[in-house]
């Protein structure tokens, strides 16, 4: 077949790299070679060298660059001048983090990545489910430990052991949530009948971190720093399970998930700017893209999941389609990262939020040096 033949294949067209051409495609001149990290040339690199490496290693390693990307930008963001003149509440504006995580990543080790930023208030808001609540407070009271994915579910429960992927918690561990959590239900109780307040799951996950008093707790930094927490599933685990046996004895307590709707939503709206970054799918993923379909989409975004889209899942769903409901802005450079995240988010953090801390504290260490 002749070049000529080729570029008039109906199956080669729009802009098709598989065709041969005389003159160079637009594609080919703009697309670096495919090259991975060269460790002649270094064999102990940095994080940022190795990484640097990935952005055209391709698949997978390639879009952990494009994460990379994406959350920089949202760190660094801020309105142009042109912005600021149409208008003027722009000016100081910054990008609005709304992060959004399923229980097993506090129960695994990526609760103490989401404590770190956390502790230096790297995100605006969080959205997660209820084992992301109580799996963090119950590790202030006992370990989870270290377990296999293949071991015998019937011999795990005669001992006592609740199996999450390869890490086990003991049934002690859940006795040991529920002392501490039923006399704080008593006590959230006594001032709803005696000093009206009106208990939303963000309040209340907000009196646990103030409660819990622990700095190794994601929910302790969360309160410090007045990070708002959205559980719209406050019910559905071992909270829920408290809540439940609570109202045997001492009946009435009521949660409110209304206003936390309207907090959530309304503080999407009212941001100049918003990225998402959600670990995992399912109601965290659904919750926080419905309330940047309030404000006509997020600027940036970032999933990272195992999911697929071919069941029509939302938590399998790309970027492209969020963009269809305008949860994401049309034209925004959205990242889907197919992958488990507690391979590569520490990675992302090691590459964006804790660069960005460690050049924060240098300006405080320095500008206090000169006063």
């Amino acid at each position: 077949m002749s070049t000529t033949e080729r570029k008039d294949d109906p199956s080669l067209a729009h802009g098709s790299v598989l065709g041969v051409h005389s003159d160079k495609d637009d594609v080919l001149a703009h697309t670096p070679a495919v090259k991975g990290y060269d460790f002649d040339k270094n064999m102990r690199p940095s994080i940022h060298e190795l990484l640097e490496g990935y952005r055209t290693t391709v698949f997978q390693a390639s879009y952990l660059g494009r994460a990379i990307d994406e959350v920089n930008k949202m760190l660094h963001w801020k309105p142009t001048e042109a912005q600021i003149a149409e208008d003027p509440d722009m000016k100081g504006a910054k990008c609005k983090i709304f992060l959004g995580y399923t229980s097993n990543m506090i129960s695994c080790g990526m609760r103490e990545v989401i404590r770190f930023l956390c502790k230096y208030k790297l995100v605006d808001a969080i959205v997660t489910t209820c084992g992301g609540i109580e799996e963090d407070l119950i590790k202030c009271m006992a370990p989870t430990v270290m377990g296999e994915f293949s071991l015998d579910g019937a011999m795990l429960r005669e001992r006592g052991l609740n199996r999450i992927g390869n890490l086990l918690i003991p049934n002690d561990n859940y006795c040991l949530f529920e002392d501490w959590m039923m006399p704080l239900l008593d006590k959230m109780l006594e001032e709803q009948k005696e000093k009206g307040v009106r208990w939303t799951p963000s309040r209340m996950i907000a009196r646990f971190g103030q409660e819990i008093n622990n700095e190794e707790s994601v929910y302790y930094w969360c309160w410090k720093n007045q990070i708002p927490v959205y559980c719209p599933a406050i019910t559905d685990g071992s909270v829920g399970d408290m809540i439940f046996f609570h109202e045997f004895h001492n009946p009435g307590l009521v949660v409110d998930l209304v206003q936390d709707i309207y907090a959530l939503n309304s503080s999407a709206m009212n941001a100049k700017c918003t990225g998402m970054i959600i670990l995992g799918g399912g109601v965290i993923k659904h919750h926080i893209c419905n309330a940047n379909l309030m404000r006509n989409g997020a600027d940036f975004s970032l999933y990272i999941n195992t999911a697929q889209e071919f069941d029509g899942s939302d938590a399998g769903a790309r970027p492209d389609e969020a963009v269809s409901w305008g949860k994401i802005k049309p034209g925004s450079t959205a990242v889907k990262l197919y992958a488990e995240a507690t391979l590569v988010f520490p990675l992302i953090v090691a590459d964006t939020f804790a660069p960005f801390v460690a050049e924060r504290l240098e300006k405080e260490k320095e500008a206090a040096k000169k006063q």
